[in-house]
């Protein structure tokens, strides 16, 4: 008995443009930045929505989970 084996499809690599890199490397790095700014830095006096809160009570238990303190 021969054993016949099915030939393997090829996988084609994805072909990125590097100005299509640039963008999702930035837009990533904004978002990126933006999440770090909300859970880890935004409260009260450095906060650029001045004295509302509503955003630090939102990330608040994100905020202690990931170690940054708050009070």
């Amino acid at each position: 008995m021969s054993s016949v084996s099915a030939p393997r499809p090829t996988s084609t690599p994805v072909v990125l443009p590097v100005s299509k890199a640039v963008l999702w490397l930035v837009g990533t790095a904004f978002v990126a930045l933006a999440a770090y700014y909300f859970i880890g830095v935004d409260q009260g006096a450095v906060s650029v929505f001045g004295k509302d809160m509503h955003i630090h009570e939102f990330v608040h238990d994100a905020r202690h989970f990931l170690g940054f303190p708050c009070h």
